[in-house]
This record gives structure tokens, sequence and C-alpha cells, in this order.
């Protein structure tokens, strides 16, 4: 059982042998594959975040439904989950750069495809496409880095650069997105990513191809089972308010997902060669760092969205103007996290894993002080409590993944953090959004049938709950007459924000149980090395001990 034994630089996978890369090994190369390789994930984690300002205009201009909205995000993020570990396969067989310019092509084009849709079901149709591309491109960027960086102390460097680029994205997304929505329009966040993608794809031919000894065979039957158990399960997340969670479809989808996710495990565990090794979660401390990858962003992440959104259509802010107000979390997350990922050695990693969850979901409670009569600003402390958080969680979880394998499992243990965090956007996004549409919609209700309004029928009543109960918040109050204008929008805008306090209480208690667990099974993972050998004198990454 493992803890501590692999540095900070432990490569994502063993160190290519001398004949698996072709090409001249010039000083350039190294250069030019770690521009191509963060150009990329910059490109595709930019498209995780820059779509939550969107979603207002998404919603107004394909007439969507708050499910519809959540595929725009669900659809990218199933794809990207259930495809990653194969994808790093696939390029370890067929080459990695091979795999990546097929994602990178994938990607851009379903990016334009994604720019030109002309209804809500194409888009998230595309985006589940650009999701496969995604995932091309992110299961075989660290590969890459790590054949054109075999020195430890450059690789080290190298991954440095991956790390902040990846938080880079995060930060800017919705800065970015604000501003192409509120000028040329949402369609330009999807269009930008054409040219980067082209000159990505033209600067690739500088890269060269590499592959190691001895590649495992693509595990097909795995990836369809992982990514089917996912698919149902969100089906019934995202469908369960309209359908009613006893109905027979939504149970027979639970169902689905639990038959498919247990035979994914049985398979799994038979053959010989999986996409992922079970083995890994009986390690305490393993099952902890990707319980914390999952738990950062069901919480934080999924919460953004819906934050994004009600700061649109309840507080009547632009799409630029959102992103600029929550630059108190991304910028803090931006800055925090290369402090993290440079005091690592000396704090090891259980602090700084627990202290972020804790810092998360401590921002998410403090953000709760909303209420209808509230300014933005109110908002504040718990952003850039949250941001701590999340650059805490985002640098340290990396370098604890790679600490509690040996080496050669590094690229398999990366991988499945990887994905069970691209698991949790998913699911996150899709349970915040059942709970926000109940509550809004119930609280509409409520308030409609027992306040002094004059609504003409019950059928009108229903309409503008489910309306408000999809996001819509004080917009509904244009389809009533003027008369109950400004009540019907008082209404909506207490709803909403009642269901939005409810998701961010819950999505902070949450975090706050997960730091526990993690802490609890970081404790219990105390003790042995990755390799079995005794840890090496410099601080090893899992202590000290919580």
């Amino acid at each position: 059982m493992s803890t501590s034994a692999v540095p900070p630089h432990a490569p994502a996978e063993a160190p290519p042998p001398a004949d698996s890369t072709t090409g001249r090994h010039d000083a350039s190369h190294p250069r030019w594959t770690l521009a191509v390789v963060c150009a990329a994930v910059f490109m595709l984690l930019l498209d995780v975040t820059i779509v939550s300002v969107a979603l207002a205009d998404l919603q107004k201009d394909l007439s969507a439904s708050l499910s519809s909205l959540q595929w725009v995000v669900d659809a990218y993020t199933l794809t990207l989950a259930g495809g990653l570990l194969t994808a790093a396969t696939l390029g370890d067989r067929i080459g990695r750069r091979r795999i990546f310019a097929a994602g990178l092509t994938v990607f851009t084009a379903a990016s334009l495809a994604c720019a030109l849709a002309t209804g809500i079901g194409q888009l998230d149709a595309f985006r589940a496409v650009q999701g496969v591309g995604a995932a091309l491109l992110f299961g075989a960027a660290l590969p890459l880095l790590g054949a054109a960086f075999p020195d430890p102390a450059a690789r080290t460097r190298a991954i440095g650069a991956f790390g902040a680029t990846l938080a880079a994205a995060t930060a800017v997304g919705p800065l970015i997105g604000g501003a192409l929505v509120s000028g040329p329009g949402w369609r330009w966040i999807f269009l930008i990513n054409v040219p980067v993608g082209v000159l990505t794809l033209l600067a690739l031919t500088r890269v060269p191809e590499s592959r190691p000894a001895g590649a495992r065979r693509a595990d097909w039957t795995g990836t369809v089972l992982l990514t089917g158990a996912l698919l149902t399960l969100l089906l019934a997340l995202i469908r369960g308010n309209d359908d009613g969670w006893t109905s027979a479809p939504i149970l027979g989808l639970l169902a689905a997902a639990a038959v498919l996710l247990a035979g994914f495990c049985t398979w799994e565990a038979r053959t010989p060669e999986p996409m992922l090794d079970l083995h890994l979660f009986a390690r305490p401390a393993f099952t902890g760092v990707a319980l914390q990858a999952f738990a950062v962003s069901g919480t934080i992440i999924a919460a953004t969205y819906l934050l994004a959104l009600y700061l649109q259509t309840t507080m009547g802010l632009s799409p630029f103007d959102s992103g600029v107000r929550v630059l108190p979390l991304t910028l803090v997350a931006f800055v925090t996290a290369p402090v993290t990922a440079a005091l690592l050695r000396r704090t090891g990693t259980s602090v700084p894993l627990v202290a972020g969850l804790v810092a998360a979901g401590a921002g998410l409670l403090l953000a709760t002080r909303v209420t209808a009569s509230s300014d933005w600003t109110v908002f504040v402390p718990g952003f850039v409590l949250a941001g701590i958080g999340l650059g805490i969680g985002s640098a340290s979880s990396p370098a604890a993944a790679l600490a509690t394998v040996e080496p050669a499992r590094a690229g398999m243990a990366t991988g499945a953090v990887n994905t069970l965090r691209q698991v949790g956007t998913a699911a996150g996004v899709a349970t915040v959004g059942a709970v926000f549409q109940h509550v809004a919609t119930s609280r509409t209700t409520d308030l409609l049938a027992t306040g002094p309004l004059r609504v003409a029928s019950a059928a009108d009543r229903a309409r503008l709950a489910d309306a408000v109960g999809s996001g819509a918040g004080v917009r509904v109050a244009s389809a009533v007459p003027p008369a109950v204008r400004t009540a019907v929008a008082d209404v909506a805008r207490r709803a909403s924000t009642d269901a939005l306090d409810t998701v961010l209480l819950g999505t902070g208690v949450g975090a706050l149980v997960a730091a526990v667990l993690v802490a609890a099974l970081l404790r219990l993972g105390r003790g042995d090395t990755a390799t079995g050998a005794p840890a090496p004198a410099q601080a090893p990454l899992l202590e000290p001990a919580l």
C-alpha cells in the first residue's frame, strides 16, 4: 500500500526507450512540443469554463430549458471523461502525435459545427463530438511531454508550465467568454477555436512522434460500459424533476446505470489489459486523491455554472459583467495554484488536499448570505475563499496522484484522477441543476399561489414556475401583463435566490464532508511508499500526516 515515495518530478509514465521516438531530437523539439500541448490544452479546457457565461444567451436565443443547458456542459465533459483513458492507450499504440492530431482535428471541426448550430439539440450533439476530440487531445498531452522531456528536472519545469496553463484556462475562461458573448455573440466562443486549432495543427508538424515499447491494447469494452453508465446516470439526474423521481423511466435509467457500472468494474477486474486498474483503489491514499479531484469539480466547479446564470438572468448583469464579477474566484485560484505547487516539497500534499476542500466548502457556505435584495458584492468573500480552495486543490492533486503509485503506473493514476475530475463536473452540474430546478419551481408555485398576484390561471402559474425553474430568472416578467410585471419579477428573484442558496449550501456541505473523508483516507494510507522501498531523503509528498 502506497503513500509517498514518488517526488514531484515523477514522470507521467516511464521514460521512453531510445527507439520509441521518431524525428530528430534537436533543441527545438521539446519547446515546440510544450508550446503545442499547452496551446491545445488551454483551448479545450477553456471550453469547459467559457460556456458558463453564455448559458443565459443560449437559453434566450435557442429557447433552451435548464436540462438542455446542462447538456451543453455535460455532453462535453461526459465524452471527455469516458474517452480519456482509452485515448492515452491509443496514443501508446498508434503514436501520441497521431492521436493528438486526430483529437485536434475533431475538436476544431466540432467547434465550427457548434458555432453554426441552429437548435439546442444540435449544439448538445456537437458538444459531445467536441468532447471526443478533447479526450484524444488530453489523453496524449502528458505522454507527449514525457517523451519530449526525458530529463527529470526539465520534465518538472514542463509539467509546471502545463499546470499553469490549466489554471490560466480556468481563470480567464469566464472573462473571455463574457467579452465574446457581449460583443460579437455566443457563437464566437466556439468560432475562436477554429483559427487556434488550425495554427496548432500546423505547429504540430514540428513535434516528433513517440510511442512506448509494449503498449497495452485499447479497452473498448470498458470505454463503452463506463460511458454508458455515466450517460444513463446523467439522464436520470437531469430528467428526474420532469419525469418524477419514482417514475418508471427514471428508475429504469438508475438501474441501468448501476448495472453498467457493475459491468464496468467486473470487466476491469478480469480483463488482462484494463483501461483502469481497480487495484489502485485498494490504496487508501490514491482513493483519497481521486475523491478530492471528484469533489472539487462536483461542488465548486459545478456551482459556478449556476452562479453565472444567476448573475445574468436574476441580477441582470451582461455576460461580460458576469465574467468580471467571477474574477475574485478565478484569479485567486490562478495565483494560489503556483504558490501551492512551489510549497509542496515543504508541506507535502496531505494538508493542501484537505485544506483546499475545506476552503472551497467554507467559501460556498459564505456565499449563502445572498438574499433577493443583495448586490453582487455579497459573493466576493465567498468567491475569494473558494478560489483559494480551488487553487490549492488544483495544484496538489496531480502531484499527490503521482505520489501514490510507482512510476510505471503513474500514467494510469493521473489519467484516472483526470477522468474522475471530469466525471465530478458532469455529475455535479446535473445534480445542482436538478436541485435548483426543484427548489425554484416549488418556491415560485408557492409564492404565486399565496401572494396577492392576479395571474390568470393555474396553467399560467405552472408555466411561470417552470420557466423560473429553468433558470430564466426575472426575464419571465416580460411574459405577463404590465400590471403584475414588477410583482412577478420579485417572485422570480426570490425563488431563484432561494434555489441558488440551497445549491450553495449543499455543495458547501458536500465539500466539507469530502474533506473529512479525504483526511481519513490519507491517514489510513500512511506509512508505505509507492514502490515498497524506503522513502527518499527529500520530503515525501503525502506528508506531513494529518
